[in-house]
């Protein structure tokens, strides 16, 4: 994009507001037209990693403060010069931002939520902190540390002592001396103990003067009782920054040593504060990501200009497809500030920054966008408004290929009406001939009809309410704007003879034409509105559908697990009971070799034999049949016989019986059904039963996930036994996985009223409080 364009799409003052929320000076320099890409590939790249740094915003906030340039200090110290304590603070903190940045990204992972962008630029950062640990234990924000080693801490802790001599006996002088100073305190000049003695009693006081106060009245001696002690703290003073300054050099060693992954990790900061400042932006404006179509279309869906209070601004949806438009109606009508929503949102979207539109928003790739909008006058050059506008557009004609966008604003304005209507016709068909995306703005009542003998253009307008005299800045596509002039005329009471005779004048042809826009206008407003109402019911109709999908998901996976439980559950206590048998069987044989008589080893062998084919089969079914005829009737018990199981009748329907086999109903055809006899019922003794005490919460972490269902299911049978009204299921937080387990259980049971996730008073994620009918 040249400047021009740039300045007349305001695309410079979005910019400005992008580079308002990057951390680093050196990002906010990248923050130009440069960012501007023509690649396919590179402008989905960008746009992927924008919409990664978005998902993480609407999660949790991402801090990116303490990112700074650490380029020029890692070349600083690979050429010899020591770092400072500053530039070491400074490296420290982009460690920290590498650090907190690859957390993060790993929480996200464990939550299965995938950023696929970004983490390819965090998996390249070290995890090592050796060097971030040696900054730390070495200094901070005062200076190198006491602990930095342990010469330095000697020298430091025989500075102490000694100034604490010091202090000693310049006390023993203020209490001797009092008369004499202006003030009772010791204070400190060029590195040296004083004390403030008035200018008059200065021979009173034998030392050093090392300042006199602005007022001549004080006089700071140094006493020549700590003279020596002061010196033996220069000298170690000395020792200290001789020690302190091979201390930093050791740690600018270290950093040499570290120079690759530093910059590596400089690069990836910058990058990434740069994505967090472009979705950053996106957030305050509402904004998406749009889809980039391969197929030259352009569908904008609720888009508005961002440099409008998104409170007062018009939204329109912009659909004009693979074609090139012309947008017609009055000044002050919002016809520039449309096109210039079009032109932003390509020229974001190609820059990696989400666009002020709804999702669901498509636009191709430009290898440039060419705009001519506004006036352009130049004093300068001695350039008319028109010539000014003629020769940005000869420039465009020039160098726009089928790949560019071109915008023109009024094209053709600011000459004779009738040649600057047909100069505007000329220079569209210039521009469609070589198949150049235009959208164009036109007051010309000629290009109306221009875009009927073409295929390749479509009309548009904004509308105007008639019955305000005011325009509603949204534009309808497929209909050319009309003239209000005779409408406005008589909302204002103009003399009604003056309107007709206008008409006339006008011509019939002009008469017919406005009368056809105005009813497309009625039929477009009557299907926005039908379209909105659309939008809503499919919207809620999707909703609707998405949740019986999950509803029917949770149904299949919970029969399932049932089936496979009454399985697992039926062979076990099957298994038991042969285990059992076989014992039973194995002390019969010893008996009967002890000489114990009567004992049918055959009988025993059937028996066990019996207890083995009870077995549950999954997926063997036994082609059996029966020859028992005797009618069925709902309540009778039969034997399955092809799956060996008992079960009881629930339905008769001719040759086919529903049989209810446990937890399972099946339909069976009746030539595999044998019935049972009935037996005696005995008398029901009724007992009384002493209700146990059940606990307001049940804890299931560590559980397995069937376990927990199972155990969750019969908690609740008892919760509702003994009528209490809320509980507390503890479910942890770790993967998400058992609390998913609790949600889908308390969906589906009958006495369940309702469930919420706990305060944070009652254990926030990790715990469901459920509240029973």
């Amino acid at each position: 994009m040249n400047e021009r364009t740039i300045r007349a799409l305001e695309f410079n003052k979005i910019l400005e507001r992008v580079k308002s929320y990057a951390m680093s000076e050196k990002t906010k320099s990248k923050i130009s037209p440069k960012l501007f890409e023509t690649s396919v590939i590179e402008v989905k790249e960008n746009l992927a990693e924008t919409d990664d740094i978005l998902t993480i915003l609407r999660h949790q906030n991402l801090e990116m403060a303490g990112i700074s340039d650490m380029k020029g200090y890692v070349k600083r110290a690979q050429i010899g010069s020591v770092l400072t304590v500053d530039e070491f603070l400074k490296i420290k903190s982009n460690l920290y931002r590498k650090d907190t940045l690859i957390r993060v990204i790993e929480s996200f992972k464990e939550n299965e939520i995938e950023l696929q962008s970004i983490e390819r630029y965090t998996s390249q950062l070290p995890e090592d902190k050796s060097l971030y640990k040696e900054i730390t234990s070495t200094i901070d924000e005062s200076g190198v540390l006491d602990h930095a080693s342990n010469e330095l801490l000697k020298i430091r802790r025989q500075i102490t002592r000694e100034e604490s001599s010091i202090r000693t006996r310049l006390n023993d002088i203020l209490r001797k001396s009092s008369k004499h100073l202006s003030d009772s305190i010791i204070t400190m000049r060029n590195n040296r103990f004083v004390l403030p003695v008035k200018a008059d009693s200065q021979s009173s006081v034998r030392g050093i003067v090392h300042d006199v106060s602005a007022t001549g009245q004080t006089v700071y001696i140094e006493p020549m009782a700590i003279v020596e002690l002061s010196n033996k703290i220069a000298r170690l003073r000395e020792q200290e920054n001789v020690e302190v300054e091979k201390i930093l050099i050791e740690l600018t060693e270290r950093v040499v040593l570290e120079a690759e992954s530093l910059i590596l990790i400089d690069d990836i900061l910058h990058h990434l504060d740069l994505v967090h400042a472009k979705a950053k932006y996106g957030n305050a404006i509402n904004g998406t990501i749009p889809i980039i179509s391969e197929d030259e279309e352009l569908h904008l869906t609720k888009a508005y200009h961002p440099l409008i209070d998104i409170d007062e601004v018009v939204k329109n949806d912009i659909h004009i497809g693979d074609l090139s438009v012309i947008i017609t109606g009055p000044n002050t009508g919002g016809k520039t500030v449309t096109i210039k929503t079009i032109g932003l949102c390509a020229a974001l979207a190609q820059s990696g920054i989400p666009i002020p539109a709804l999702d669901g928003s498509r636009l191709p790739v430009f290898d440039s966008i060419y705009a001519d909008i506004g006036d352009e006058q130049s004093i300068e050059q001695s350039l008319s408004t028109f010539s000014s506008h003629l020769t940005n557009i000869s420039h465009i004609l020039d160098v726009a290929t089928k790949d560019s966008l071109v915008i023109l604003d009024e094209l053709g304005a600011g000459t004779d009406p009738e040649e600057g209507a047909a100069l505007a016709i000329s220079i569209l068909e210039f521009l469609l001939d070589k198949n150049i995306k235009t959208i164009a703005t036109t007051h010309y009542k000629e290009l109306k009809s221009f875009s009927y003998s073409r295929e390749d253009v479509i009309n548009a307008s904004m509308e105007f309410d008639v019955d305000t005299l005011s325009p509603t800045y949204r534009l309808m596509i497929g209909i050319p704007g009309k003239s209000n002039a005779f409408k406005i005329s008589e909302k204002l009471k103009l003399n009604s003879s003056v309107i007709r005779r206008a008409e006339e004048l006008s011509g019939r042809d002009n008469f017919e034409i406005n009368e056809m826009i105005e009813s497309l206008e009625r039929h477009t407003k009557s299907a926005r509105i039908h379209e909105e109402e659309t939008y809503q019911l499919l919207k809620e109709t999707k909703d609707i559908h998405k949740t019986l999908n999950g509803f029917m998901a949770d149904y299949e996976y919970q029969k399932t697990r049932l089936i496979e439980a009454a399985e697992d559950k039926a062979n076990t206590i099957i298994k038991d009971a042969e285990r059992k048998a076989s014992g039973i069987i194995e002390e019969l044989e010893l008996m009967k070799s002890l000489g114990v008589d009567n004992i049918e080893s055959h009988k025993l062998i059937e028996a066990k034999k019996a207890l083995t084919d009870s077995y549950y089969e999954k997926d063997i079914k036994k082609e059996v049949t029966s020859e028992d005829n005797t009618e069925l009737h709902v309540g009778d018990s039969v034997d399955v016989l092809s799956y060996g199981q008992k079960g009881d009748v629930i339905e008769v329907d001719g040759d086919e019986v529903t049989v209810q086999m446990g937890i399972i109903k099946m339909k069976i055809p009746r030539n595999e059904l044998k019935k049972r006899k009935e037996k005696k019922v005995k008398p029901v003794i009724s007992r009384k039963v002493s209700r146990q005490s059940v606990p307001n919460k049940l804890d299931l972490r560590g559980e397995r996930y069937e376990d927990a269902v199972i155990r969750l299911d019969r908690y609740i049978d008892q919760v509702v036994l003994s009528n209490l009204n809320e509980v507390e299921i503890i479910h942890g937080k770790g993967t998400g996985a058992l609390k998913e387990a609790v949600e889908k259980t308390l969906r589906r049971h009958s006495k369940v009223k309702s469930f919420r996730q706990g305060l944070p008073s009652e254990g926030g994620f990790g715990v469901t409080i459920v509240t029973m009918k």
